[in-house]
């Protein structure tokens, strides 16, 4: 074989074919993922460079690749990352796969810090009226466009279907929920610059506070510096405490996507969960001081002076049903662990105890939320309830079934 000539097309159509003959649901996106986990391409480009030959060592990768993905294990711990929201997230056996409905209890924290807790600049940036914002929207329009060709040739060249990628999912796939988002903060950016650079070209007393010039300037008009300036908004650093962090995925894209407005503190019981999400801390280039992760079970390592200072607490904890846990699926089941799965007859034990200490966590106000399994939402909710938690909520998840559940403390405890 060593002598054999593999092309990236031989390859994809032979461990397609392999993949298949295993049982494998789409054994094409799979070769195409483990091909650009060797090669370093994307997969776009595995269709523009079909003729270029693989390389001893490449081959040896897919090899070993191909065999672990025969035998079950997911695409993640072979390829060793996935996507997360904005951000991409190193993966390990030992440690849970980040999941799309995850993302969306991200989301839900978001919406609740811009509402609640952060000033309006927090999440997204005020843009000066100035006349050259025009010429920034209209080129955001059309790198926008050009983006969507791109997706599209993308999708047409791996054959692949918005069927192929729902079933998979965004873990797999990574997401692309929040490319809109992101275009949209890049031209923002470049509005930002593009004013700093006119600014800098431009007389002061011939501009408002706007940076708009001034009809009739030196001519009895009131220079800029004597009009009204708008008064200091004070901003807050929103404080969230995550228990059962894993790869670190929702403290590090909260962090991220809300960077010098967001400090989060992280716990996880499990070594390996630590050291991993240390290291995605890194790669992000996130300091401890604004995420810092601590090994512990649940909440034992929380100071008691940081108590009742938080504003969030937030959860995806182990939640399968011990019963359920028999029916989930091999890749699954054998692979990830048990102990960031299995949540106990209900699938509600952790959730218990991170419901009763929420009150001592989170200031007046503060926000708990958990993703949960999909039968056991109704009962979280009532529990919360029971608790004195108030403005409970049930939140769908994108396959329209009950996941997340998200509560109000409204009167914070203090043990004595």
């Amino acid at each position: 074989m060593a002598n054999e000539i593999w092309t990236i097309k031989r390859c994809l159509e032979w461990t397609k074919e392999y993949l298949a003959d295993r049982g494998e649901e789409h054994p094409r996106l799979s070769a195409e993922w483990l091909l650009c986990a060797a090669t370093g391409l994307a997969r776009i480009d595995l269709y523009m460079r079909m003729d270029e030959e693989l390389d001893t060592p490449q081959l040896e990768t897919m090899h070993a690749a191909v065999v672990r993905r025969a035998k079950g294990e997911p695409l993640q711990y072979i390829t060793g990352s996935t996507q997360f929201r904005m951000i991409d997230v190193a993966c390990a056996p030992g440690v849970l796969i980040p999941r799309p409905e995850t993302e969306m209890l991200v989301e839900e924290v978001l919406n609740y810090l811009d509402a609640e807790v952060l000033d309006p600049n927090a999440a997204t940036r005020q843009r000066a009226e100035l006349p050259w914002n025009d010429e920034v929207e209209q080129a955001r329009k059309a790198e926008a466009a050009l983006a969507d060709e791109r997706a599209t040739a993308e999708r047409r060249a791996a054959n692949l279907t918005a069927a192929d990628e729902a079933a998979l999912g965004g873990g797999v796939l990574g997401s692309r929920a929040y490319a809109e988002e992101l275009a949209d903060r890049e031209a923002e950016e470049d509005a930002a610059k593009a004013t700093e650079a006119e600014a800098a070209e431009a007389s002061a007393p011939e501009l408002d506070e706007y940076g708009i010039a001034i009809e009739g300037a030196g001519q009895g008009a009131i220079p800029a510096q004597d009009a009204a300036a708008p008064a200091p908004v004070d901003s807050r650093i929103a404080r969230i405490l995550e228990v059962g962090c894993g790869t670190g995925c929702i403290s590090l894209s909260l962090a991220w996507e809300r960077r010098g407005h967001v400090t989060c503190t992280a716990t996880d019981i499990e070594p390996r969960a630590i050291d991993l999400a240390t290291k995605n801390r890194e790669a992000l280039g996130l300091t401890s001081g604004e995420v810092a992760f601590s090994l512990t079970n649940l909440v034992s390592s929380i100071p008691r002076e940081e108590w009742g200072a938080f504003d969030v607490l937030v959860s995806n904890p182990p939640y399968i049903p011990t019963d359920v846990m028999r029916s989930l699926p091999h890749e699954v089941k054998d692979f990830e662990p048990d102990l960031a799965l299995e949540g106990g007859a209900d699938g509600l034990d952790i959730f218990r105890r991170l419901l009763n200490a929420a009150p001592y966590m989170l200031r007046s106000g503060g926000l708990f939320a958990c993703e949960l399994y999909e039968g056991a939402l109704d009962a979280a909710a009532e529990l919360c309830r029971q608790a004195g938690l108030s403005d409970v909520r049930i939140v769908r998840d994108l396959t329209d079934r009950p996941r997340i559940v998200r509560a109000i403390v409204t009167e914070p405890k203090q043990r004595q």
